[in-house]
């Protein structure tokens, strides 16, 4: 198994092989995740720090049982208490950290690039969690990982992305990720929430209207209104941008049989969804999502740590 990868910040660096190495690691780890007792010596002695500089709950936690499971030494870092809202800088905070001998630090940052910033000033290995509006990478692999799972290949998939495109650090790596792996990608949300140069996005199709495009899609993946970054109002309320960008009960009608239904969390119902759809058996992927998460983000550490030349211990 070959993975000659020292960061996860930008997934359109990885090939489809790479990421279908990551999947594959993540599904071998998931018997690890089915035990009674989860966790394997694969990362004991290795040190990674958690530097959350934004409230993150999911990100973070799913992150923090990774490395348990892996018997690595966590270090968790930020919040309040961080040293950069005492003024100090982060490329002096990244020198501190550095000072302690880490391995690699998992970086979510309210600023876009700030991951990138920490590879050059650190040896570490650095993966980001959440850079601004900028990428998520894990995210977008915990995606790609329930969607094959369901759906065992991508070449050719049709997958919708609806809602807040404009704000969303989930599309900057998801719609890469999946045109990487053969997929074909359509965004659909109100012009108000579509940026202003939408081809930048790699999208292959943009729509304003939900119910044009939900008979032709495979997967139909829900953006949360991410209203704490929205700037005025861009739609003129939340019943009206449910009422016309929503998945309910009254638009199953119009999906395909067997299309799935993703979302990244936390869920707004009665905004992206209504209950039916958000708690569908059939549809409904999003706790498969939560549980993917750990899974692949095992795989990610891993990997960059050097897993792939020592075999898989699990």
């Amino acid at each position: 198994m070959s993975f000659n990868h020292k960061h996860l910040i930008d997934i359109s660096e990885y090939s489809d092989t790479d990421i279908m190495t990551i999947l594959e690691t993540a599904k071998a780890f998931s018997s690890v995740n089915e035990r009674a007792i989860k966790k394997v010596p694969t990362l004991k002695g290795k040190t990674i720090v958690n530097m959350f500089n934004e409230p993150s709950t999911r990100t973070r936690s799913s992150f923090e049982l990774a490395e348990k499971r892996l018997s690595a030494d966590s270090l968790n870092f930020g919040g309040s208490s961080t040293s950069t809202v005492k003024g100090e800088s982060l490329i002096d905070t990244v020198m501190t950290l550095n000072a302690y001998k880490i391995d690699m630090i998992i970086v979510r940052d309210k600023h876009a690039g700030a991951p990138y910033i920490i590879t050059q000033h650190s040896p570490a290995h650095v993966i980001d969690a959440g850079d601004g509006k900028h990428g998520h990478p894990t995210q977008a692999l915990l995606d790609l990982y329930s969607i094959w799972e369901r759906k065992q290949s991508f070449e050719g998939l049709k997958v919708g992305i609806v809602g807040d495109i404009a704000h969303s650090r989930v599309c900057g790596s998801l719609i890469p990720a999946l045109k990487i792996m053969g997929a074909e990608v359509t965004v659909v949300a109100p012009g108000t929430l579509i940026p202003a140069a939408p081809e930048v996005l790699g999208a292959d199709h943009v729509s304003y209207s939900l119910d044009d495009v939900l008979p032709e899609l495979d997967v139909v993946y829900m953006l949360r209104i991410q209203r704490e970054r929205l700037e005025g109002a861009p739609f003129p309320s939340l019943r009206e941008y449910h009422q016309l960008f929503g998945l309910t009960k009254s638009r199953e009608k119009l999906m395909k049989p067997d299309a799935i239904v993703c979302h990244p969390g936390p869920i707004n119902r009665g905004v992206e969804f209504d209950s039916y759809m958000a708690d569908h058996p059939e549809r409904s992927v999003i706790l498969d999502q939560v549980y993917a998460g750990i899974c692949v983000r095992m795989a990610a550490l891993y990997l960059l740590l050097g897993g792939a030349d020592n075999g898989l211990s699990a």
